[in-house]
């Protein structure tokens, strides 16, 4: 790999304020055409530029209003089932949230926060098997998400910043909802009693939500006692932690903000 020194990306930055192409620049310092174009996007953002000729303002960088509890169901949504990445043949990154057939609203719902949250991007849903993948193009991404980072979730720090957490503690239902609706689910468990010597057989609703991120655990469970749900950590013996929500009252409230999936 080559570095270049401050010498030679202050010549560069100097002819491309001057109006000069980038392959141009490229070709007169020896440096690549895709170094170049970095620097140029990163110069142009610190000058309050717009980092691109057709990204729309970002919430963070320009101050564009923000739908927060629109942003808090996403921001449920990627922490359990989401990644940031940039693909060859794409300049712009993409957040990509995987939603199965079997919740064909869940997917709308998920589509829809995207286009809420950034008005005016691409978003896009591309057919897998079994499965779409729903698609935001924006290279304010990491602004929006500063959770981005290489390797899994689990395998660094997750942690909310300030401003994420005021949204998380306005909008804490639809922050569970999001973390619910990727990474968790409501069923309908049964046991048998024998009542006045007849074994009967009852049926009862629970939430399960399971991540490998002892971080997004936490934040799960913080959010819930902030809501007054009461919940307990199974016992299994994989590296994923399932945080269980059984009681009826808790169910009960669940029931009205979250829902199962469909």
């Amino acid at each position: 790999m080559n570095f270049h020194g401050t010498d030679v990306r202050q010549k560069a930055l100097t002819l491309l304020r001057g109006g000069a192409r980038n392959a141009d620049v490229a070709r007169k310092l020896g440096v690549p055409n895709g170094t170049i174009s970095y620097w140029k996007h990163l110069d142009r953002a610190r000058r309050g530029e717009c980092p691109g000729r057709h990204d729309p303002p970002c919430p963070r960088c320009d101050g564009r209003p923000l739908d927060s509890a629109a942003y808090s169901y996403l921001l449920g949504l990627y922490l359990g089932d989401g990644h940031i990445s940039r693909y060859a043949g794409h300049r712009t990154p993409n957040l990509m949230i995987t939603c199965s057939d079997t919740w064909p609203g869940l997917m709308d719902a998920c589509e829809r926060a995207m286009r809420v949250v950034f008005p005016g991007n691409s978003v896009c849903r591309v057919r897998k098997k079994g499965c779409h993948n729903v698609k935001v193009y924006s290279r304010h991404l990491p602004c929006v998400f500063p959770q981005h980072g290489p390797g899994k979730k689990h395998e660094r720090p997750i942690v909310l910043a300030l401003w994420q957490q005021a949204i998380v503690d306005a909008h804490p239902w639809d922050f569970i909802r999001g973390l619910i609706h990727s990474d968790g689910c409501r069923i309908t468990n049964w046991t048998t009693r024998v009542v006045a010597g007849e074994r009967k057989r009852y049926e009862y609703p629970r939430y399960f939500f399971t991540n490998t991120s002892a971080d997004i655990i936490r934040l799960f469970t913080d959010t819930l006692d902030k809501l007054g749900i009461e919940w307990k950590t199974l016992n299994q013996s994989r590296a994923a932690v399932t945080i269980s929500v059984a009681k009826k009252a808790s169910v009960s409230l669940m029931d009205a903000h979250v829902g199962p999936k469909y």
